[in-house]
């Protein structure tokens, strides 16, 4: 058995005590009665010496379910021994071990306590036994006292231990949740990013159909069509990539500040983007891709294919400014996908874009604007801080 586990784990709370404590009960008794035998040090144990001697091992068998009671039974037993003077280092194993379970699972309060009833009582049957022996009483009071100090120590050691393992299970326990809503985060973003854009197309090429049947624009039919087949690929690529980051393949990076041109390209928005060469780190490019592309999609859907969207990217003072701006949609029209004041939406849009920018250390509003539309702007520091859940 790992010794570092025997000191660490809960006396109580081990497997099959009552068998191990009696294992142990019956190897101390045979030890008690080898020193009985071979020590000289006291009167030779007769009949009733030989029969308090082995009472005091077999409390021991019940010492970790009821160590206070247990320590009671053995000084019991032990007291008329020595007070007759027989054989004393023979049940020095088992009171020590009686006195340390104690020790080691009650309260300082009780330990010292019991400390100090053990030691009154080992203190006043030495002075009945052996008056004159002060060398011996203080020989007495330093095992008792050493035992005591050990089994605090070892209770303390196990308080420090299950602290920091429960603390250990909390952080993952939270970093599980974190992960969870990230993984959230994204499917939501791709998704309905992908199949709003996949309703649009399909709403444009429905229409095609049914708007003049006798001039059918088979060129509109067609564009629209492969618009919907393109859409898909992107999005059963970016499903696979999102997969291979959830796997940690080292092949499937975040999308960033590179793929934005193909993502407005698609929802026919304009784009400015004005980073210079600085360097913006993955999360950071990715937090403002997923912000762009659930903002993209709240305008399409709220204002339709025709919507007037703009989309501009800068960087400030070493802050990415993310601004989406829907000119044709109505006043808090994107709301509904995470605003309470939307009439649509599944009501997560906002608060995951809000979620995502937190993720990096930054901020984001959205709302209607003066005069009209809606407006989406993120900050985002370059200098990523973990900010709690």
């Amino acid at each position: 058995m790992d010794l570092a586990a025997l000191f660490t784990r809960d006396p109580q709370a081990a497997p099959s005590p009552l068998r191990h404590d009696a294992t142990a009960a019956a190897a101390f008794a045979v030890v008690a009665t080898v020193i009985a035998l071979t020590v000289d040090d006291g009167r030779r144990p007769d009949a009733l010496g030989w029969a308090l001697l082995l009472a005091v091992h077999v409390p021991l068998a019940w010492r970790r379910k009821a160590p206070l009671p247990v320590l009671i039974a053995v000084a019991a037993c032990v007291a008329p021994y020595h007070g007759l003077d027989y054989m004393h280092l023979a049940p020095l194993p088992a009171t020590m071990t009686a006195l340390y379970t104690v020790a080691a699972t009650s309260r300082p309060k009780r330990t010292v306590i019991v400390g100090l009833a053990v030691t009154s009582l080992t203190l006043s049957m030495q002075l009945f036994v052996n008056p004159h022996e002060m060398v011996e009483v203080l020989r007495i009071s330093g095992w008792v006292t050493a035992v005591l100090v050990f089994g605090a120590s070892i209770r303390l050691y196990r308080q420090l231990v299950a602290t920091v393992v429960e603390k250990a299970e909390r952080e993952a326990e939270r970093k599980v949740t974190e992960e969870r809503l990230r993984i959230a985060r994204d499917l939501h973003d791709l998704l309905a990013h992908s199949i709003t854009l996949i309703g649009v197309q399909t709403s444009v090429a429905a229409h095609v159909l049914v708007a003049d049947p006798d001039r059918l624009d088979r060129e509109a039919l067609v564009r629209a069509l492969d618009g919907i087949s393109e859409t898909c690929r992107e999005a059963r690529a970016e499903v696979r990539t999102t997969l291979d980051v959830l796997r940690a393949a080292p092949e499937g990076p975040l999308p960033d500040l590179a793929s934005l041109p193909d993502l407005v390209r698609s929802s026919g928005a304009d784009l400015t983007v004005r980073t210079g060469e600085a360097k913006v780190p993955a999360a950071v490019g990715a937090a403002a891709y997923r912000i762009v592309q659930e903002s993209l999609t709240n305008a399409v859907r709220h204002g339709g294919p025709d919507a007037e969207v703009r989309v501009d990217v800068s960087l400030v003072e070493e802050v990415l400014t993310v601004r989406v701006t829907n000119g044709g949609a109505a006043s808090g029209g994107t709301g509904g996908s995470g605003g309470s004041g939307g009439s649509a939406g599944s009501g997560y849009g906002i608060i995951g874009m809000r979620e995502r920018a937190r993720s990096v250390g930054g901020t984001l509003r959205a709302g209607p604007r003066v005069g009209g539309g809606f407006e989406v702007t993120a900050a985002l520091p370059l200098a990523v801080r973990e900010v709690a859940a």
